[in-house]
């Protein structure tokens, strides 16, 4: 009977991961985005636990890998797209755009097509054990949501030409079935020489959280991408 219980440990966190996505959602369709964002991060810390406890109870399944990637399109494809289209909502289109207007933050579901898209990817690819290829779904979900909350108002002013958004958007779905090699977060020791790149992204990204705040968050998964490059070149 412990058995049976321990093994649905892992698939009762990734339910609260997808659980968390669905609530991310409706707060992005109420405009509520900083309630957004925090369901987006409450889903990320229950799919790094999820992940953790499989691998400690070695309570490995088919139907809790196909949860798991299920859940993570909701929490960070469907939900930070959400974000998007209601953001693209809100915004104010110059003369030329208006006569789109209303079909264009629909573009924004694009972030959850290519999330769902990478997830597919990620579980059939047997390069990505140690690292990944392209960029991760809970960083580019992490990386919309704070841009949204952290540069709300300068992103409905006015300031900011909806078709930058689109831009955005592109890059960021290319970004996520790419072939750019990104590097792991993963610790398997504390050795400097093992994990000096780990190291010096979690050192920048302290900086950017205490100067920036929640855009900082934002901040940090552009650093990612930029470190990731450029590690890239020089491996």
């Amino acid at each position: 009977m412990p058995n049976c219980i321990t093994s649905r440990i892992p698939n009762t966190l990734t339910c609260l991961n997808l659980f968390s996505g669905c609530v991310a959602a409706v707060m992005a369709f109420q405009l509520k985005y900083e309630l957004a964002l925090l369901f987006i991060i409450i889903g990320a810390v229950f799919d790094f636990f999820d992940g953790l406890a499989a691998r400690a109870l070695h309570a490995y399944s088919n139907i809790g890998k196909d949860l798991d990637s299920l859940a993570d399109d909701i929490s960070f494809g469907l939900a930070p797209a959400v974000v998007v289209f209601s953001l693209l909502q809100e915004m104010p289109y110059p003369p030329y755009l208006q006569s789109i207007e209303p079909y264009f933050p629909y573009v924004a579901f694009l972030i959850a097509v290519f999330s769902g898209l990478r997830l597919a990817k990620f579980n059939n690819d047997t390069r990505q054990t140690t690292s990944f290829i392209g960029l991760p779904v809970p960083a580019n979900a992490l990386f919309w949501a704070s841009l949204v909350v952290g540069f709300h108002p300068w992103l409905t002013d006015g300031t900011v030409n909806p078709l930058v958004l689109l831009v955005l958007v592109c890059l960021s779905s290319w970004l996520l079935v790419s072939e750019v090699p990104m590097f792991s977060l993963k610790f398997k020791n504390l050795s400097w020489v093992d994990n000096k790149l780990r190291f010096l992204f979690l050192l920048v990204c302290v900086v950017l959280l205490v100067c920036l705040q929640v855009k900082g968050l934002a901040a940090c998964i552009v650093w990612y991408v930029l470190l990731s490059l450029l590690a890239g070149r020089n491996a």
